[in-house]
């Protein structure tokens, strides 16, 4: 079977939305298939496109066995509305000009958001290749960035909810991330029978409780300390200057530290809370390769999960969440909804309210007394997702969606 997947991350970026693509495009490779992803050169999140792609509108590489063809995509920082529009729209345009002449006739395109400009260039290559889309909605639009207060005006809004539809609509097939998802499309007026569920899973031979690294402590000045981590995007969603205020209610407590890493558009903000309120409990670092990560998410004793309290995040599965679990480690969630209830299920972690430091205070300080507790419910979350969220498994999943739509287009053409 020959696979289009159109993404506008891939590795080597950081993130949900490019390791979801490479692990499901490796699997399918490795069993046969013939996959190609077009993508945009890398900058994500810093706005900086790496010197070996410099220069570059186009350019094929192999990533395991992938063919990868990346097209011009206006490079900018992970902050700024309107230049991340230009960005996205930059993306949509040179993937429709340069990847109708690149990407060969696939069987079926795949076109992931979070935003659905990567989807409408996946509708105008389906038209142009004859060839049925996919829909992978991870984030719902315009709906995220209505809710985070990032577009106000109404006819822009209309204009972007008719798009929305209408790519629904043209979709032989919508596969979403979360079970939520699936009512709010369902009030829009599509099928339920056109919506499948494939969430976001893990890679368990990347993620192994057994890759530690006990020196990694000693160089962060760690040792010691009870270490409360924060791993991914620094963005507007994230709630961090909460995670900030729950620090300074707990400067006093000596023993814990807070761990934050990544990169996006609120850690300059960050950084500034950081001193104004002379934290000396809080500790930055850069985004780090995700091969690292693993030694980072077993240094750490209690990893934060946050997002903003707003409904859209009810309906979200921050795929962060896997990777905790598969590492053994327990997670204090602060994302109401969906991914609350998961980890409930897993018994893998506590739930405290968005947004609400005195409560995280609570909870930090209940778990740091309690090593048994969190011990158990770091095990639990390993045995959980080996059990149901193994990315190979879900890829394997996701492939006979892919076949149906093949087949369901053959039939409609009389093949």
């Amino acid at each position: 079977m020959k696979i289009l997947y159109i993404s506008q991350y891939f590795p080597p970026e950081m993130g949900a939305p490019s390791a979801r693509v490479f692990e499901l495009s490796r699997r399918w490779v490795q069993q046969g298939h013939s996959v190609t992803v077009l993508t945009g050169f890398p900058h994500h999140p810093t706005g900086k496109i790496p010197p070996r792609y410099k220069q570059h509108i186009f350019k094929r590489e192999v990533n395991s066995g992938i063919q990868v063809v990346r097209t011009y995509v206006f490079p900018t920082a992970n902050k700024g509305f309107f230049k991340r529009i230009l960005s996205y729209l930059s993306f949509m345009f040179s993937a429709i000009v340069l990847g109708s002449w690149n990407t060969g006739k696939p069987d079926v395109i795949i076109a992931t958001s979070p935003q659905f400009f990567v989807a409408i260039a996946g509708y105008v290559l389906s038209r142009l290749k004859g060839t049925p889309f996919i829909f992978e909605v991870r984030d719902l639009w315009p709906e995220s960035i209505v809710q985070l207060g990032q577009l106000k005006q109404r006819w822009v809004i209309r204009l972007l909810e008719a798009i929305e539809v209408f790519l629904y609509r043209q979709a032989a097939k919508i596969v979403v991330v979360a079970e939520s998802s699936i009512p709010i499309l369902v009030k829009k007026g599509i099928s339920p029978e056109k919506i499948a569920v494939i969430k976001n899973g893990v890679d368990l031979t990347l993620f192994d409780p057994a890759k530690k690294e006990p020196q990694l402590r000693r160089n962060l000045g760690l040792e010691g300390k009870f270490v409360v981590s924060y791993i991914g995007t620094m963005g507007l969603s994230h709630a961090l200057d909460k995670v900030l205020e729950t620090a300074r209610l707990l400067q006093s407590e000596g023993n814990i530290h807070f761990l934050l890493i990544g990169e996006g558009a609120e850690k300059e903000r960050l950084l500034q809370l950081r001193e104004k309120y002379q934290l000396n409990n809080v500790t930055f670092l850069d985004q780090i390769d995700k091969e690292r990560l693993p030694y980072y998410y077993s240094l750490s004793d209690l990893i934060l999960v946050t997002l903003r309290k707003l409904p859209l995040f009810q309906c979200v599965i921050p795929s962060k969440i896997f990777e905790i679990m598969a590492m053994g480690r327990p997670i204090l969630i602060s994302v109401d909804g969906e991914a609350r209830k998961l980890v409930e299920r897993a018994q893998a972690g506590r739930f405290v309210e968005p947004e609400n430091p005195d409560a995280m205070r609570h909870a930090i300080l209940e778990l740091w007394q309690h090593p048994d507790i969190l011990q158990r419910i770091g095990e639990n979350g390993r045995r959980f997702v080996e059990q149901n969220f193994d990315r190979n498994k879900l890829a394997d999943q996701y492939l006979k969606i892919c076949k149906e739509v093949q087949k369901s287009n053959l039939r409609g053409r009389g093949e």
